[in-house]
């Protein structure tokens, strides 16, 4: 690593290995991440640089690393593919959330997908790396992550999918490029992932309304083409079954607020003396609150409700949800580990990481 371009008066390596009493070639060593250097010199190194306030000049660090310390995160879907690009002049799509909103707009009204960028950067920042924020919800935009990575602009990606039919992790897979997913792919792809137990998370919420003498019991779903609400569904009902509870009442909604509040409407149409909800995320279960609300029911009195993530939107929710928690930050941060793993390893087999859910219990059950 060069300090050459370095401004007078900066911090240089010839500084650091003066003060930890070292060469400068181990402070070099130490501070590209070499293995094999001696933990009491490497803990002498790390000192010296807090006290000297040597900050490595990147663009040589990248030239011997051929790393860039950049992390793509994207956030990926395979929903209706435009059919013509958005023009420059064009009104801005729904911002709120709501069922009409642009797919980034989805995103970032979601509390999950925060959870999930704070434990990636909480993992990456001590470690000096950071993400790119990418989002690929087109062909076209799935083409720009690959080429983004192919390029070297990224050691490689941490994926969140939002569909069944993403194509994006078996691109990644066939171009030979590092990525860890969050969730269980649909697709077979030899690729890391981390998930949550999701069939114990629905059992815990089954076994609750049970515990609490619900009976007639109903369940929204998200999209039953997505691997996590499928197994979430089968264990709810599987748990139902083996109480004796052969069937209950299914609505399916988009993991929104809106969508919650849809399904709600129709589960009470159809089935009006229902007393427990299990709702497979929060933001549904907000929404079925809010239509039981409109309707007279009281929560949990009348109709006790369970969500699923223990987000944001639990707390906010009136009254406060009852959820399944999945440990988004921690599991966030498990993704980003094994993507480093990856990268020092290339060679190394893929890999899983289950996670189990706990259950919350607050006011609405």
């Amino acid at each position: 690593m060069t300090d050459d371009l370095r401004p007078a008066g900066t911090p240089t390596l010839e500084d650091v290995a003066r003060a930890a009493g070292v060469s400068r070639a181990t402070v070099s060593r130490v501070i590209n991440g070499v293995r094999n250097v001696d933990p009491v010199i490497q803990e002498a190194v790390r000192r010296a640089v807090a006290s000297t306030g040597y900050a490595p000049n990147r663009a040589a660090r990248s030239l011997v690393t051929r790393r860039t310390d950049a992390i793509a995160l994207v956030v990926s879907g395979a929903g209706v593919e435009p059919e013509t690009e958005p023009q420059e002049d064009a009104p801005p799509e729904d911002a709120d959330g709501g069922e009409g909103a642009s797919f980034t707009g989805q995103v970032f009204a979601d509390p999950f997908f925060g959870r999930v960028v704070t434990g990636v950067v909480n993992y990456l920042r001590p470690r000096g790396m950071h993400p790119v924020l990418m989002f690929a919800e087109t062909s076209r935009a799935r083409e720009d992550v690959v080429a983004f990575l192919r390029q070297g602009s990224a050691d490689g990606a941490l994926v969140v999918s939002t569909h069944a039919e993403d194509p994006l992790p078996g691109m990644l897979t066939d171009a030979g490029l590092p990525a860890v997913l969050y969730a269980r792919p649909a697709r077979a792809a030899r690729i890391s992932y981390v998930d949550v137990a999701h069939q114990d998370g629905a059992r815990l919420a089954a076994e609750h309304l049970l515990a609490r003498g619900c009976r007639r019991i109903a369940t929204i779903t998200g999209p039953l083409d997505v691997p996590a609400v499928q197994e979430r569904l089968a264990g709810f009902r599987d748990t139902m079954a083996r109480e004796g509870h052969p069937y209950i009442a299914i609505a399916e909604g988009r993991f929104t607020q809106e969508s919650g509040e849809t399904a709600m409407e129709r589960l009470l149409a159809e089935h009006p003396d229902l007393d427990g909800v299990f709702a497979a995320n929060d933001l549904m279960a907000t929404g079925a609150c809010h239509v039981l609300r409109d309707r007279g029911k009281r929560v949990p009195e009348d109709v006790a409700v369970i969500g699923f993530d223990d987000s944001s939107a639990a707390l906010a929710c009136r009254p406060p949800l009852t959820t399944v928690r999945q440990p988004v930050e921690a599991m966030a941060a498990e993704m980003a580990r094994l993507l480093i793993e990856r990268l020092a390893r290339p060679e190394g087999a893929a890999t899983s990481v289950i996670f189990e859910p706990s259950l919350v219990v607050r006011d609405s059950a």
